[in-house]
């Protein structure tokens, strides 16, 4: 089953090493334009070649704005919201991060595991915790937070229904901006309302299915760009950004032009 992009619209209504990030184009006038930042796990996060077909959404997302929107993707595979603080990586961030630009911050699939200390936080306390570090950084440097709630899984129960994956993380996530006046995008229910629309076989042409692997938690090309445009939507939709600032939303954006650089060393 495939979706036109309009169903897709209806239904929204990087690992970069440590210290990259994408080079923003200059102005004429010399001004750096607004950047937006990326920072996640390996859902949203840049591939390379030995991963491939493996697609982070936040390489699509390029696709859905304005080029004078550059995206600056810091999304690493397996960090949580934690390990990334611990590394040094939001440091990273927030040291180039300038007044008007905007900080994505999705994080859960590795803050669920349990066994990893490293990684580990539990929804209502240290995940909440963490998070704010993210908000009060960025709106410390004049940038503005938004914040997504995890994007989900491929998971059905017998019936075909989709379900839900990330227990208590996303409530936790949607009571922390309440609280904080934070925009947020809640990817977790477009995403599982896609799901749904595009059923169990559906489904698998929007994952890492391969010959050799069955992945339902990270993306192919068509996953991707289907869940890059869940975001752009919800950044319209939450008026975090302008409508010139986003393009696309109802057109066809071809598998091809994602494209996975050479493996770094």
């Amino acid at each position: 089953m495939s979706l036109t992009r309009r169903q897709v619209a209806s239904a929204a209504l990087a690992a970069l090493p440590l210290g990259a990030a994408v080079t923003a184009p200059a102005h004429a006038s010399g001004r750096r334009p607004r950047t937006l930042y990326i920072a996640g796990d390996s859902t949203a996060a840049q591939k390379y070649a030995d991963a491939a077909p493996e697609t982070g959404w936040g390489m699509a997302l390029p696709f859905f704005l304005h080029e004078d929107l550059p995206v600056a993707n810091h999304a690493v595979n397996g960090r949580s919201s934690k390990s990334f603080v611990d590394e040094g990586r939001l440091d990273v961030v927030l040291a180039s991060i300038r007044p008007g630009d905007f900080l994505l911050v999705q994080f859960a699939h590795n803050d669920e595991k349990t066994a990893d200390p490293t990684r580990y936080t539990e929804p209502w306390s240290t995940y909440q915790e963490y998070l704010r570090l993210y908000v009060d950084g960025a709106r410390a440097r004049g940038a503005r937070p938004v914040l997504l709630t995890p994007v989900e899984r491929r998971r059905f129960d017998a019936e075909g229904n989709a379900v839900p994956s990330h227990g208590e993380y996303p409530a936790a996530m949607r009571a922390l901006a309440e609280e904080e006046g934070v925009a947020l995008i809640d990817v977790q229910a477009l995403s599982l309302a896609l799901w749904q629309e595009l059923g169990v076989e559906g489904t698998k042409t929007y994952f890492n299915w391969t010959e050799t692997e069955q992945d339902n938690t990270h993306f192919n090309p068509p996953g991707a760009i289907a869940v890059a445009r869940l975001v752009a939507s919800g950044l319209l939709h939450r008026r975090v950004l302008r409508p010139r600032d986003v393009r696309r939303l109802d057109e066809e954006i071809p598998d091809s032009w994602i494209t996975w650089p050479p493996a770094t060393a």
